[in-house]
């Protein structure tokens, strides 16, 4: 239980902190509720059980040793959440129109492909409590660790669409649903501009032509 609680105070601020997939989570259900949001929902969380089986049983290593796919990975998410939030910025006047701007199970997937983030995370819980879990789970603490991220990555998850579906809820107003939907696509603008500035390549080309 005590590992669990340790385990808990690290993971939870680094599920729960406003990333870009928790942002896409809370803009898709203020604009699709909660039960349209679920195949999204699915798509993440099926990637980082993927990513967290991998790096868990040691491939990660492969990831780690090439840091370039990583670079290449948040250059291409970054690019990605763009195209999301210009999808967000849409018009949501007609139910035809909600469905064509609708972010499904295989957008998922891309989204937490892409998102550097989470592989930064898995590779840390790993790092961190690989041992103690072993210790005391023994061959199985790495399976243990997988099964307490995803239940805290999917309860979270809900948590945001659940807040979005919330706020939009807080006035029918058309002129508040359009700010409301600008507002979640310029948070992701920035979430990219910042994966941008900050990636290695990036940093790398703008020195040498300087």
């Amino acid at each position: 239980m005590s590992l669990f609680i340790i385990w808990l105070g690290v993971m939870f601020p680094l599920v729960f902190s406003p990333g870009p997939a928790n942002i896409v989570f809370a803009a898709s259900g203020a604009r699709v509720g909660i039960k349209r949001s679920i195949p999204l929902v699915a798509g993440i969380d099926s990637i980082f059980i993927i990513k967290s089986i991998i790096i868990g049983y040691g491939l990660g290593e492969v990831v780690k040793s090439h840091p370039e796919i990583m670079n290449s990975l948040q250059l291409v998410g970054a690019i990605y959440l763009v195209y999301v939030a210009v999808k967000f910025m849409r018009p949501n006047s007609s139910k035809s129109e909600n469905i064509s701007t609708e972010l499904g199970f295989f957008d998922g997937l891309l989204i937490q492909l892409l998102n550097s983030k989470g592989w930064l995370m898995v590779f840390l819980m790993f790092s961190l409590f690989t041992e103690p879990s072993q210790d005391i789970f023994g061959d199985k603490g790495v399976a243990v660790l997988i099964i307490w991220l995803a239940f805290l990555n999917i309860s979270m998850h809900f948590v945001w669409v659940s807040i979005g579906e919330f706020l939009s809820r807080v006035s029918s107003s058309p002129l508040y649903e359009k700010w409301l939907s600008f507002f979640y696509a310029c948070c992701l603008i920035a979430v990219s501009i910042w994966l941008i500035i900050e990636n290695p390549m990036v940093i790398t080309y703008l020195g040498i032509s300087t």
